[in-house]
């Protein structure tokens, strides 16, 4: 798993409105203490509002503020306003049909376990990220490993039928 820079700056500066005291953040403010400029900021914070997560307020007072309670924000739905899905299967077979396939046919179109795995995979970590919110990220700090391991496989267990099913496929 490949974090871009805009999702890891983007969380960073969300973390920053989730944690400010007063419930808000400026722009300034978030630039200043992530070591990053107003413009960039500027950006994430669009791509975080336009998502729905944040809410701006404009003059001097204003600032972002969370869209919804910090234990309602899932760290997987934060992710994918920010970036990309792990696994985009829309044109999956496409991509990857083969340098020599005919037509653009995929060659293991009738015996294709990889599409099937990431799948599996994708929806594995999507769950068990949204199962981590903003407000485990700021209360849990030192006890995240723990806290993503249970959660993890309480998304792994919860889905067992897909488990065995994955393996029988092999």
């Amino acid at each position: 798993m490949k974090i871009s820079a805009q999702e890891e700056y983007g969380l960073r500066c969300l973390l920053r409105v989730a944690k400010s005291e007063s419930g808000a953040a400026s722009l300034p403010e978030i630039a200043t203490a992530e070591g990053l400029s107003v413009a960039y900021v500027g950006k994430l914070m669009a791509v975080l509002r336009h998502g729905g997560v944040l809410d701006s307020v404009r003059g001097r007072s204003g600032g972002y503020t969370l869209a919804k309670p910090a234990e309602e924000i899932g760290l997987g739905s934060i992710l994918l306003i920010l970036g990309e899905p792990l696994f985009d299967e829309t044109d999956y077979c496409k991509k990857h049909a083969g340098t020599e396939a005919p037509n653009g046919v995929c060659t293991n179109r009738s015996g294709c376990t990889l599409k099937s795995l990431w799948q599996t995979l994708e929806h594995w970590m999507r769950k068990t990220l949204d199962q981590i919110t903003l407000a485990d990220l700021i209360q849990n700090e030192g006890q995240l490993p723990e806290l993503l391991r249970e959660r993890l496989a309480a998304a792994v267990f919860a889905d067992e039928p897909q488990l065995l099913t994955l393996n029988v496929v092999r």
